[in-house]
């Protein structure tokens, strides 16, 4: 299980935000590309990045910041949403050295969009962002939630062949509350593809709780405020991930 910090950029700096909301945004650092040395140092084996700016605007806003991280550090997987709406766009990251681009609403709203990526970039670097609440999908910043279901969603997208899923429990973001491990146990239970967990982490105890419940079958967990706050020790956490998996297989 991968430890992935959480790089989310407006107006070009890394931040954070609560539930999702624009308007309770903290800044941590005005230079993501050092944020994301900071990370790569401490050991982490993929980024994951949000565009946010681009995700309200529909196109890509902060790409020439994602570009410099993958051209400083080729080697390392990045996964990057927010803004990514066609197929030239979806190009243009993948030529930028970016392993991961992750669509959200489109998925959800237009499935066969998914499928036309699978086909044309190969399933293996598609991922599909679920953002739920409780068992509802929701979409367009999360203030739409719908009447899908994000099993049935999850299964649906599987038979595309996409890379993962990473699923987020909407309550849960950016609260600092644990994350929701029996919902997340219960997706992975329900596909055979990886499932990334986002939401919620705040310390050790939750990623303990997270692999334990799943029994290490996640790909990986996203942590964003709890490693910026230092309620969570990236490398305490990674390697107590490499710990558990360990024990378990």
């Amino acid at each position: 299980m991968l430890l992935i910090p959480a790089i989310d950029l407006i107006d070009g700096q890394c931040v954070r935000l609560r539930q999702g909301d624009y308007a309770d945004k903290t800044v941590f650092d005005i230079d993501p590309v050092a944020v994301a040395s900071k990370w790569v140092e401490a050991g982490a084996r993929r980024l994951h990045i949000v565009d946010l700016d681009g995700a309200k605007a529909g196109k890509p806003v902060n790409a020439h910041i994602v570009k410099e991280i993958c051209e400083k550090y080729p080697d390392l997987p990045v996964q990057i949403g927010g803004g990514i709406r066609d197929e030239a766009t979806v190009k243009t990251y993948l030529d930028a050295g970016v392993s991961y681009v992750i669509i959200g609403t489109k998925a959800v709203n237009e499935p066969e969009f998914i499928n036309v990526l699978c086909q044309s970039f190969g399933g293996d670097h598609i991922i599909v962002g679920l953002d739920a609440k409780g068992d509802q999908v929701a979409t367009d910043g999360w203030l739409n939630v719908t009447d899908l279901g994000l099993l049935d969603l999850a299964r649906q997208f599987e038979q595309d062949g996409i890379s993962s899923i990473i699923y987020t429990d909407i309550n849960r973001d950016g609260m600092m509350m644990g994350a929701n491990a029996d919902n997340t146990s219960k997706l992975a239970e329900s596909v055979n593809i990886p499932v990334i967990a986002a939401g919620g982490v705040h310390q050790l105890s939750d990623l303990e709780q997270l692999a334990n419940t799943t029994r290490c079958g996640l790909e990986g967990v996203i942590t964003g405020r709890a490693i910026y706050e230092g309620s969570l020790d990236f490398a305490e956490g990674q390697a107590l991930l490499d710990r558990l998996c360990k024990e378990t297989s």
